[in-house]
């Protein structure tokens, strides 16, 4: 099994991370008339597909309790469980992350929900995994919330050059980012309690409790769209192939930032590895400004703020950075 064995490494691994996880929604964005409630089948797949891939590769590298089927036999029970509960919370947290693009844009949904995700997760990742400085991650936790509150000034700015301010994309997006905060206590208690899961086994079983609870969430949705009417599955099978491949490779560019962060977070810590990750809503937001001119008509006090909230999500994750060695 391949894990970092010095800080850099893992660090780098976890700027592939963050670019990673502020990247696969592009893929989303290029689709042509697909609604996201069908892409995510896709998406789904993808994640676990990509997960299984380095498991068995990357996760297999030497023989031995630590090779991934060797440790899926040897692991906890309740281990397996935590990290298929986590899935399953991801999953209806990132479903409603998608909701909140599709209703918002990019340069909004991403901070606003992978900032509130950032506070909750290493909150209660912190108190399973007590790794880095608690006052320094504290303070990166605190400038996160200043990004998000920026954030929203920004949208509320944008809504003055003649775009409606909806609440409920809002309320989405908070929903979606305390979801999205609770999943990482699960995966921790799944990388340290009893006989724990690797990394590699953990993102396997993690994406696979994502994948099974498409079967509930993602249905409901379909039948209960946050936005627009009903869809059904025959839309799915009239697809593009395009439109296929691209949710294909949304989750296997968001699967592979999750595997590298687990990864880094063997030697850094979860808390960290997840912190320093969630600087993803910058990456997301540089996509949505200048690929996708999200912010084109906005007035320069929209701009103004949107710039802010990038200085403070880098202060956020510098302090979070440092956390790990005053720790």
């Amino acid at each position: 099994m391949f894990t970092p064995h010095s800080f850099p490494v893992a660090l780098l691994m976890v700027i592939i991370s963050t670019i990673c996880w502020g990247s696969w929604a592009n893929t989303y964005k290029g689709v042509k008339n697909y609604r996201f409630e069908l892409f995510y089948w896709d998406y789904a797949v993808g994640i676990f597909a990509i997960s299984l891939v380095l498991a068995l590769t990357m996760g297999s590298v030497h023989h031995g309790q630590h090779a991934f089927t060797v440790n899926l036999h040897l692991a906890s029970r309740s281990d397996i469980v935590s990290a298929l509960i986590g899935g399953a919370v991801f999953n209806l947290a990132n479903l409603l992350l998608v909701a909140g693009i599709d209703m918002a844009g990019l340069a909004i949904a991403f901070p606003v929900s992978i900032g509130i995700a950032l506070v909750v997760g290493v909150v209660l990742s912190y108190e399973l995994q007590p790794k880095g400085n608690p006052l320094l991650l504290s303070l990166g936790v605190a400038f996160a919330v200043v990004a998000v509150i920026l954030d929203g000034k920004a949208y509320a700015a944008l809504a003055d050059a003649n775009r409606a301010l909806s609440r409920k994309s809002i309320v989405v997006c908070v929903i979606s980012g305390v979801l999205m905060g609770l999943w990482a206590p699960f995966v921790t208690r799944a990388l340290t309690a009893g006989v724990p899961l690797t990394p590699y086994s953990t993102a396997v079983i993690f994406t696979l409790g994502a994948l099974l609870s498409c079967f509930v969430f993602n249905v409901y949705v379909m039948r209960h769209p946050l936005n627009g009417a009903p869809v059904s599955f025959e839309g799915f099978f009239h697809a593009s192939m395009a439109d296929h491949l691209l949710g294909l490779a949304g989750g296997i560019v968001w699967g592979v930032g999750t595997v590298f962060n687990l990864v880094a977070a063997s030697f850094t810590g979860v808390a960290t590895s997840y912190a320093i990750g969630q600087a993803s809503p910058m990456v997301a937001a540089l996509w949505g400004v200048l690929a996708w001119h999200e912010f084109q008509n906005a007035r320069p006090r929209a701009k103004v703020y949107l710039g802010l909230m990038f200085v403070f999500y880098v202060l956020g994750i510098l302090s979070v950075a440092r956390a790990h060695g005053a720790g």
